[in-house]
């Protein structure tokens, strides 16, 4: 068991040491105006393995989520000046900041600020006084949604192949396979498209940018090299005589 020493940042910029026995490489963002609040809530967090900073207005919430990027922000609705409303709705305006998950926290139980907080991109809510354990766990709760859907987006998976788009990879199983770009592209289009029959034309126009009208093998030789790079999993890709190519409907392992 691995012991690593943690630190929640105060308002005043201090370092509270703390040790925990399981560590959390994501970075939580508090936000509330008040002292006893943002302590209670560092500390739990803290104890549950996560990097833990504080903000006490909502000015400087924002200044936080853009220069720190946390993985999900706790924010107090009633804050001082900047309501916590407004700096949601920076948050989700600001292409940098647009992706962090937001948990709201609130004295008022009236139904409409819930839905306008929910309406305005938060993730969930919680409603004062709450238990630590439950803030705790819906913060995980959320950091799993929002982690399994960042996967789902950045990587497509076609039966046992997986194309990591951000990267620019794909791997067969736990192996590597070294694509050429044009290569990439054509895989990556006929994934997206699985079950659709790409035309010849319709592939020289997205791959290769060439005129529809051109008469030229191009297309079914890179297929061919396609499918011998891919081996078993080459017989995804399925020719569709007199018309072009497909991969095979149904052949999908997305979660």
């Amino acid at each position: 068991m691995t012991i690593a020493a943690l630190t929640v940042t105060s308002r005043r910029g201090e370092l509270y040491p703390m040790r925990q026995p399981e560590v959390n490489d994501e970075r939580v963002l508090v936000v509330d105006d008040e002292p006893d609040i943002v302590a209670l809530v560092a500390y739990h967090l803290a104890k549950a393995g996560f990097r833990v900073a504080t903000a006490t207005d909502g000015a400087e919430a924002i200044k936080e989520a853009r220069k720190h990027h946390p993985s999900l922000v706790v924010l107090d609705l009633m804050l001082p000046g900047m309501s916590g409303f407004d700096v949601l709705e920076a948050i989700r305006r600001d292409p940098e900041t647009t992706g962090i998950a937001v948990l709201m926290l609130t004295a008022r139980k009236d139904e409409p600020d819930r839905i306008k907080g929910l309406s305005l991109g938060a993730d969930d809510y919680l409603t004062k006084p709450f238990s630590p354990a439950e803030l705790v766990l819906r913060v995980k709760a959320i950091l799993r949604r929002t982690g399994a859907k960042a996967e789902r987006d950045e990587v497509l998976r076609v039966g046992d192949i997986a194309i990591n788009r951000s990267a620019h990879t794909v791997a067969l199983g736990e192996q590597a396979i070294d694509l050429t770009p044009t290569e990439y592209k054509l895989l990556i289009l006929l994934a997206e498209r699985r079950g659709r029959v790409q035309g010849r034309s319709n592939l020289l126009q997205s791959v290769w940018d060439a005129a529809p009208d051109i008469q030229t093998r191009t297309v079914d030789m890179h297929v061919q090299r396609l499918r011998t790079k891919l081996g078993r999993a080459g017989d995804l890709i399925e020719t569709v005589r007199g018309f072009g190519y497909r991969i095979r409907p149904g052949s999908s392992a997305e979660p």
